[in-house]
């Protein structure tokens, strides 16, 4: 217990007008951390701040926090890049490099790349550049690659084959030493006394008549006779590749460094292929005459070509029309193909020996004998042609004329073709030969008789036998066409086709005296 006790103040007391002030600031009843304590931690927290600055002033990153997006590059040189270095694409500041380690022969460099600079594509390629003068050092100059890539994901590598590092001064101005200078001054004059040699007979013997004679820089200057035509169409060449729709150029030029970096990932058989190659150019270069004589006719070769080529693109269109018209039918192929592939598997199980082999085989046996009837078939066909023309010319319109009555007031004519007559004797004939009784046809055939006694030479007859003699019930009337006798035919030849048609109602088809005639 204390030997001295601290008189109690009394409490102070106010004017009305005056305001008291808050007894938890610094007053008897105040209990929160104490005015040092809080300075303490206000200059703890600006010190902190100010340290967390300068560390990201140097080193662009907070400490204790991840570095994002990062990725690796490898490089065969990484020349003077530092940590720090920016990564750019297409002159904007996308990143920075984070560490630059060697790993062999190559270097390993690590970078990272802000959420503006994604994607990166797996076909990216990345290259050490120097900055500006005033800017000093190198940086990365990064191309993300086509959208039709993969994506890379944080920590993959960028293969060297897709890396490329900047050519240096000083590598330039070591190239080019004494002895490196001496030989290029060698060369041109090498190349100036080319240009300037003129050409022996000898040389000029396999030479084109345009350049013999001349020099190398006279022929060059020949050339440029050709300079326009060929600039207009390298001009129309350079645009073709430009292609129809955009990056059209680009997708080609991907495609080639695709194609030489699958070339690079196998060195054995891109040395087999330069191997065989050499083994070409020397095979050529053993032909060389004929390869000559081979390039002096590729002019007029192009110029016979050129025509042929304008109608190959003029027929262009119409095909192009064909193969949309086809479109359709192509779409339904694969469909028809399906369909046809039991009647396919009939059709072979068919061509089996024991199926068509065997027809085949009587097939073979008989083509002789066939051939032999078409050999021997164009004589029957000229004479069946014949027979045709004779029936179309002669016998049809015989057969269709009608016999008039210009005979006279006898009733020769029955109104009807001569071909249906034709086949009416046929019917009569018949009809009187068929059986009528007991005695046979004889009844019908031989029932003449009667008053008129009738009289016909007899063509046939002999000494005995010279006339015909019957009865009939009246006499005749007349005899149509008149009779001309046996030796009075009308004319018929065989080596033409169509004979005069017979004149069935003309003067030769009068009606003649009766023959048989009445005898009285």
């Amino acid at each position: 217990m204390s030997l001295f006790r601290r008189k109690r103040r009394a409490p102070v007391r106010y004017k009305p007008w005056e305001e008291a002030p808050d007894p938890r600031i610094f007053g008897r009843s105040y209990r929160g951390p104490s005015p040092a304590k809080i300075g303490l931690f206000l200059v703890a927290l600006i010190l902190a701040v100010s340290v967390l600055a300068f560390v990201n002033a140097f080193t662009k990153h907070f400490p204790f926090t991840g570095r994002g997006y990062e990725l690796h590059a490898t490089f065969q040189n990484a020349t003077t890049l530092k940590p720090n270095s920016p990564v750019r694409i297409a002159g904007v500041d996308v990143g920075q490099v984070v560490s630059v380690s060697r790993e062999g022969n190559m270097a390993n460099v690590t970078f990272t790349v802000d959420d503006e600079g994604q994607p990166i594509h797996k076909d990216a390629t990345i290259t050490i550049r120097p900055r500006l003068f005033l800017e000093g050092n190198f940086f990365l100059d990064l191309r993300p690659g086509s959208p039709e890539s993969t994506d890379l994901s944080s920590g993959d590598t960028i293969p060297v084959t897709q890396t490329g590092t900047a050519v240096q001064l000083d590598e330039i101005l070591t190239s080019l030493q004494k002895n490196n200078r001496t030989d290029l001054q060698q060369a041109l004059k090498g190349y100036g006394d080319a240009l300037t040699h003129v050409p022996t007979a000898a040389e000029d013997k396999t030479q084109d008549p345009d350049v013999k004679g001349l020099t190398a820089a006279q022929a060059l200057n020949e050339t440029f006779k050709y300079g326009g035509t060929a600039g207009r169409d390298s001009s129309i060449v350079n645009n073709a590749l430009l292609g129809q729709h955009s990056h059209d150029l680009s997708n080609l030029i991907r495609g080639q460094r695709n194609v030489f970096r699958e070339l690079a990932s196998d060195e054995g058989a891109l040395k087999g292929l330069i191997t065989n190659f050499n083994t070409t150019a020397g095979a050529l270069a053993s032909e060389s005459t004929n390869l000559s004589a081979t390039i002096r006719e590729l002019a007029p070769t192009l110029e016979q070509a050129r025509p042929t080529l304008l109608h190959l693109d003029q027929s262009l269109p119409p095909f192009r029309a064909l193969a949309i018209q086809l479109e359709p039918g192509i779409r339904q192929l694969p469909e028809t193909v399906r369909t046809g592939t039991p009647w396919l598997v009939q059709f072979k199980r068919l061509l089996r020996p024991q199926e068509l082999g065997i027809d085949a085989r009587y097939l073979a046996q008989a083509g002789p004998g066939l051939a032999q009837s078409a050999a021997s078939a164009p004589s029957l066909f000229h004479q069946t042609d014949l027979l045709s023309r004779c029936t179309s010319h002669n016998l049809i319109p015989a057969g269709n004329t009608v016999i008039d009555n210009a005979g006279g007031a006898y009733p020769f004519s029955t109104g009807e073709p001569n071909y249906r007559e034709f086949f009416y004797s046929f019917v009569q004939l018949a009809g009187e030969s068929q059986d009528f009784d007991g005695n046979g046809s004889f009844v019908r055939f031989q029932a003449g008789g009667g008053p008129s006694l009738d009289k016909m030479n007899n063509p046939n007859g002999g000494s005995q036998n010279t006339s015909l003699w019957a009865h009939n019930i009246s006499d005749p009337l007349g005899t149509r066409p008149v009779l001309l006798g046996l030796n009075k035919t009308p004319p018929f030849r065989m080596d033409v086709y169509r004979n005069p048609p017979p004149d069935i109602n003309g003067p030769a088809a009068a009606v003649g005296p009766p023959d048989p005639k009445a005898v009285k």
